[in-house]
């Protein structure tokens, strides 16, 4: 089936990922970091726990993908229907964030990643806000583009898109949407992984996802290590990708 893992015969540690990942020309991972909660339930721990060892895996990811050479990694780190969850733990997200932002200012010069914040922030607090675009503005020049998926959701990412466009009263074209998404300064992923053993987008990059390769694990995302990591990518060497041709 499309969407089922398959196994590896080859040992993987001892593939030569940097290599992989130049002669695929893969250069965006996106991930739908699925399975704090359910990982934090599992050990008897309240959910907000998952999400802070969550955060941990993904620091660790990111610095992966770099040494790997991937040039952009995009993370869906909250969407527009997370807020639904218990206050609790929006909370305990969101303070969890400001944390993050705080080292990754402090950060700056050791780690050289561009952050930009995907998503309509208007919705968080004021100073969370500030701390965003200030974040954006200091890292603008930096070689690694992390996107951060933020109160982001598919759906209203296309339709503040097309309205932007209306509004200017031009006819549309794909490239015209794809200009005024919040991802217009990155290419489309190459590659979606989702954790967890869900094996759906649940609104994320709908439109870059066109022609995104797609791989699922059951692995729960504060599980997710260098092994995880290099398994999706040594499966991603092996899809063809026709985008449409022969």
């Amino acid at each position: 089936m499309f969407f089922k893992k398959k196994n590896f015969a080859a040992d993987i540690m001892s593939a030569d990922i940097n290599k992989v990942v130049k002669d695929t020309g893969l250069t965006h991972i996106a991930f739908i970091m699925d399975g704090n909660g359910r990982w934090a339930t599992a050990k008897g721990l309240p959910r907000e726990a998952g999400h802070s060892v969550g955060v941990k895996t993904f620091k660790k990811t990111v610095s992966r993908c770099r040494d790997y050479g991937i040039q952009t990694v995009t993370t869906y780190a909250f969407s527009t229907e997370n807020w639904k969850r218990p206050e609790n733990e929006v909370r305990e997200i969101m303070r969890l964030l400001d944390t993050y932002i705080k080292e990754a200012e402090d950060d700056n010069e050791k780690n050289r990643i561009r952050y930009i914040f995907l998503g309509d922030k208007s919705r968080l607090d004021p100073r969370l806000q500030e701390k965003c675009s200030y974040l954006e503005n200091l890292t603008q020049d930096n070689p690694l583009t992390l996107n951060i998926a933020l109160n982001y959701g598919g759906r209203s990412e296309i339709t503040q898109a097309c309205n932007a466009l209306i509004a200017k009263g031009n006819a549309v074209t794909e490239e015209d949407i794809s200009a005024m998404l919040y991802t217009r300064e990155s290419p489309d992923p190459d590659l979606i992984v989702r954790t967890g053993g869900e094996y759906r987008l649940s609104n994320f990059l709908l439109w870059q996802a066109a022609y995104a390769e797609l791989y699922f694990t059951d692995c729960l995302w504060p599980d997710y290590d260098d092994i995880e990591l290099r398994r999706a990518i040594l499966e991603f060497s092996k899809r063809k990708r026709r985008f449409g041709g022969v």
